[in-house]
């Protein structure tokens, strides 16, 4: 499975954009088991330039480590020949629309380090 996930009020606990405080360590730690299962992980995010890469060595520093940065994965672009600007991903995962709780129910994860 691709997984797009947000940035702001989703890896960290609240949408205090610029902030890359209080990262959410339940996130991280969900993400980082469905990684070694085989799925990927997309950061999907409004941010840029420096506050993408801020958000970026954040997560790094907390062991998460994405499979694409507000683009495709390498697997999608080769399949299709192209780099849609949409990102594409069989589940999106943000503050405005869905809930941890129903990554949790779809990927089946219970229990998490």
């Amino acid at each position: 499975m691709i997984i797009a996930v947000d940035f702001d009020g989703v890896i960290t606990k609240q949408d205090n954009y610029p902030s890359c405080e209080e990262i959410n360590v339940e996130v991280i730690s969900i993400l980082q088991q469905l990684q070694k299962q085989g799925d990927k992980i997309i950061l999907w995010t409004c941010r840029c330039d420096e506050y993408l890469l801020e958000a970026e060595n954040a997560c790094i520093r907390h062991g998460l480590i994405f499979d694409a940065v507000n683009d495709n994965i390498k697997e999608q672009k080769v399949k299709y020949n192209n780099n849609s600007r949409k990102v594409y991903a069989d589940f999106y995962l943000d503050d405005k629309s869905t809930s941890l709780e129903i990554l949790k129910k779809i990927t089946n994860i219970r229990n998490y380090e």
